[in-house]
């Protein structure tokens, strides 16, 4: 899958890429880039979790499911994926064209470079050597839709009438999902109900990868984001502490068996 990017030109600056929990738009899932597996997602009091590995790197799947172009707006820890500002929803991101889907692999650092994303404490993330530990452990996106400007239409005839009618019976837009918590309330409550056993996850700012970007344009068509996605995650053995996972949910171990190992027959030996 491709991590070439395009960054658009407009201010402010929006990359765009070409590489869950559900959007109506975009699909976020977390995927191990250990085992190059999506990983499970566990909904609990309305909200998603994922389980990270400490150390392993990961990357964050965006999937538009839709026939336009999109923004997604990328947070992770409370910090925006590409310019390292403090998220805000009005900030830089990634556009996807109609079904399209990338894969972000890590903090973009220039046009043809990332650090790459990777579970470690949160002591030692990425927002946190930077003065910013308050939202460590979720990942956000805030999703956009185009404004197209559409070519005038021509006719012969035009009855008021129908068109005032018509006017009438045009659907509304829908609103703008309002944002998804972040940090703070939910996950305090969490944390107090059951207290962690090992240090919380955190994202660190891991070794330089190539991945190349380039300019676009995109004009948003509202201010406010169509709607905000949100994953939190955390080690597996702190959310199974904090009630999220099941007790006797196994933990997911290296190395077990797997039923599809190859991909073709094999001719036997000696033949």
């Amino acid at each position: 899958m491709s991590l070439h990017h395009r960054l658009l030109a407009l201010l402010p600056l929006v990359f765009a890429a070409s590489a869950a929990q559900a959007g109506r738009l975009v699909d976020l899932h977390v995927v191990d880039r250990e085992s190059g597996a999506n990983l499970r997602q566990y909904p609990h009091r309305g909200e998603t979790f994922v389980a990270g590995a400490p150390g392993h790197r990961y990357a964050v799947r965006l999937v538009n499911r839709s026939n336009e172009r999109v923004l997604a707006v990328l947070s992770v820890d409370g910090v925006n994926a590409i310019s390292g500002q403090t998220a805000a929803t009005e900030q830089t991101g990634y556009v996807l064209d109609p079904y399209e889907s990338t894969e972000v692999a890590g903090w973009r650092k220039n046009m043809s470079e990332i650090a790459a994303f990777e579970f470690t404490t949160l002591s030692e993330s990425y927002a946190a050597q930077t003065g910013r530990p308050g939202n460590v452990g979720v990942i956000g996106l805030a999703v956009f839709r185009e404004h197209v400007v559409r070519p005038p239409i021509y006719r012969n005839k035009v009855d008021k009438s129908s068109t005032a009618g018509e006017a009438k019976r045009a659907p509304e837009m829908p609103a703008a999902a309002p944002p998804a918590p972040t940090g703070g309330a939910a996950d305090s409550m969490a944390r107090r109900e059951s207290a962690p056993v090992q240090e919380s996850l955190g994202t660190g700012h891991g070794d330089r990868e190539d991945s190349n970007a380039t300019y676009t344009s995109f004009q948003r068509l509202s201010d406010k984001p169509y709607e905000v996605v949100a994953v939190r995650y955390d080690s597996h053995r702190n959310l199974v502490a904090r009630g999220v996972i099941p007790h006797n949910h196994p933990y997911p171990r290296p190395g077990q068996p797997d039923p599809f190992p190859g991909n073709f027959t094999p001719d036997p030996p000696n033949r």
